[in-house]
């Protein structure tokens, strides 16, 4: 368990403490559920009404809702910020060290210092482990793969051959990289598969969430930006390319070839198809469909929005006589000239 006073934190978060500076906390909580040992934080401020019954030990807040608490305060411009920094003072650590008995690792990997190895892991020939990397149990990395410094891979994670993870990357549990991309070539009534002979790299900063699939690519590499973030089940087809600081949510399918600027956001859901350019800032809104390239930054959007089941089945049939009213349109304004 970690143990830091409120002065420590400040210091951390470069923010204005207001309180004891020797008062000690051991984790994070919710506004509601903190206790007096806990830090929470106030990001939004439909929870003020909350801080009149919070017990928590301090609370990173805004300077403007200072007044709001009476207890111990970390005042500082973007209190969510905050909370995401303190956050890391407080996860948990790798609870193995070193390499594990029971890992396989080739004669010819190199592994530099401060390398964690857990339990059933596979390291494959000549792959280089930089420092202070850790690979989770049951996790295997192919031949000829680079792992960059501090980059963490969580249990059962597979790493294909020819990977280059950058430096501080977090790949998540059951995630697949470097498999292969959907490449087929038609003769008669058989398919012929195309081998995928590029590989996967991805910048510094990246994270990877859990059941998330980046393939390798065909002939070229697929490409990962720095800081970019995917969430779970994400999944990125072979020659993607994908700017730094783009972050996409669950479920989203992105088909090959298609490159994505940066800074630029994807909600759940969405599908995006093959040999697409996507400009810097741009933002796609939940369960779209996005089937043309986008040059210019702003917010897209497509389909439909929840509704009444019987009036959407209504707007639904409308949508099919769009064509002909539109044509009916077109006759009376021609008639009314």
């Amino acid at each position: 368990m970690q143990h830091h006073t409120l002065a420590k934190l400040a210091q951390h978060l470069d923010a204005e403490l207001v309180g004891m500076a020797d008062y000690p906390v051991n984790g994070l909580s919710t506004l509601m559920s903190a206790q007096p040992h806990q830090v929470s934080f106030l990001a939004n401020m439909k929870y003020t009404s909350q801080l009149s019954s919070c017990a928590a030990g301090a609370v990173v807040m805004h300077p403007d809702q200072a007044h709001h608490f009476a207890g111990n305060k970390l005042l500082m411009a973007n209190p969510y910020l905050g909370y995401a920094k303190l956050s890391a003072l407080f996860a948990s650590k790798t609870s193995f060290s070193g390499v594990h008995s029971t890992a396989t690792v080739a004669a010819s990997a190199v592994l530099a210092d401060n390398v964690v190895v857990g339990p059933g892991s596979v390291v494959g020939e000549n792959t280089r482990l930089e420092k202070g990397v850790v690979v989770g149990p049951n996790t295997v990395i192919g031949d000829d793969c680079v792992l960059g410094i501090d980059t963490r891979l969580e249990a059962n994670v597979t790493i294909y051959y020819g990977v280059t993870l950058g430096q501080r990357n977090i790949v998540h549990s059951s995630a697949v990289l470097g498999s292969d991309g959907f490449g087929f070539a038609k003769d008669g009534e058989e398919w012929v598969k195309i081998h995928q002979l590029g590989g996967v790299i991805t910048g510094n900063d990246v994270e990877i969430g859990a059941g998330t699939t980046i393939d390798r690519g065909a002939l070229d590499d697929t490409e990962i930006g720095h800081g970019v973030k995917l969430d779970n089940q994400v999944q990125i087809a072979h020659n993607v390319i994908l700017g730094d600081y783009t972050a996409i949510a669950g479920c989203t399918a992105i088909a090959g070839s298609t490159t994505l600027g940066k800074h630029c956001t994807i909600a759940g859901a969405c599908g995006i198809t093959g040999h697409l350019q996507l400009a810097d800032g741009v933002h796609v809104t939940a369960m779209s469909l996005v089937t043309h390239s986008i040059k210019e930054a702003g917010a897209y959007s497509s389909g439909t929005s929840l509704d009444d089941n019987n009036k959407w089945r209504r707007n639904a049939a409308r949508f099919k006589q769009l064509d002909q009213m539109a044509k009916r349109l077109k006759h009376l304004e021609q008639l009314s000239q």
